[in-house]
Order: C-alpha cells, then structure tokens, then sequence
C-alpha cells in the first residue's frame, strides 16, 4: 500500500489543477479515496511494483530490454528523413519501400501493438515512479 500512498497525493495535486470548478474537484478527490481501499486499486499497486522491480533489476537483459526497443522505434521514425530525400529523387522506389514496410507492420498481430503500448507506459510510469522516491534523476 506504501506505493499507492505516494500517489495519492500527487495524483490529488494534479485534480487541483485540472478540474477548475470547486464541487467537481471534491467529488474525484472523494473518489479517489474510495478506490485507495478498493480491490482494484491492490490490483494497480501489483501490477505497478511488478513494473518498478523489473525496471531496478540488476540484470542487464532486464533492466536494457525497454529503452532498447523505444530506440528501436526512434530509428524507424527518423528513418522517414532519408525516405524523404529518396522519394525526391526516386519516387518508385521510395514508394515500394514504403508499402512493404506498411505490409510487414500490418501483418503484425494486435496484440503485439497493445503489448508496446504497455510496456512504453510501464517504463515511463517507472521512471516517474523513481523519480518521486528520489531513487532516478
């Protein structure tokens, strides 16, 4: 319960700023105490100490394997600047470059896609975590 403790507060803080209207401020303030002792809220703090003790884990496979594959993803994202100049020069080819990359990534399960969604929002949920216990800069 210590971790979700920690949020508690910070998550109130960040109502303060969102919700403007003093009543509607109050009542998801009201809800979140509720779900500080409901099941669900066990289920978060599971999942999300699950998250922290792989992202500190002294094991190089472990603790690399995130930031690794976010610089994966970078790489094909940047990969678009130089597609660009080629498209440019040679249209066809740049456009056959393009619909195999669409085809493979479309051949791609779905589950695949919402396992780096959560596994991008675990990491950064991680660090943040880190960052607020003062363990990561």
């Amino acid at each position: 319960m210590a971790l979700i403790e920690t949020l508690i507060g910070p998550i109130a803080s960040i109502i303060d700023k969102v919700i403007p209207d003093k009543a509607a401020r109050d009542k998801a303030k009201l809800e979140l105490l509720k779900l500080e002792g409901s099941q669900e809220l066990d289920q978060i703090e599971a999942r999300m100490s699950a998250i922290v003790a792989e992202a500190s884990s002294t094991d190089p496979w472990t603790s690399r394997a995130r930031p690794s594959f976010l610089y994966v993803m970078y790489t094909l994202l940047l990969f678009a600047l130089p597609m660009g100049i080629l498209a440019a020069f040679h249209p066809g080819t740049a456009h056959d470059i393009a619909r195999g990359m669409n085809d493979y990534l479309n051949g791609l399960p779905e589950p695949l896609y919402a396992l780096f969604g959560t596994g991008y929002l675990g990491y950064t949920a991680a660090r943040q975590w880190g960052k607020v216990k003062g363990v990561e800069r």
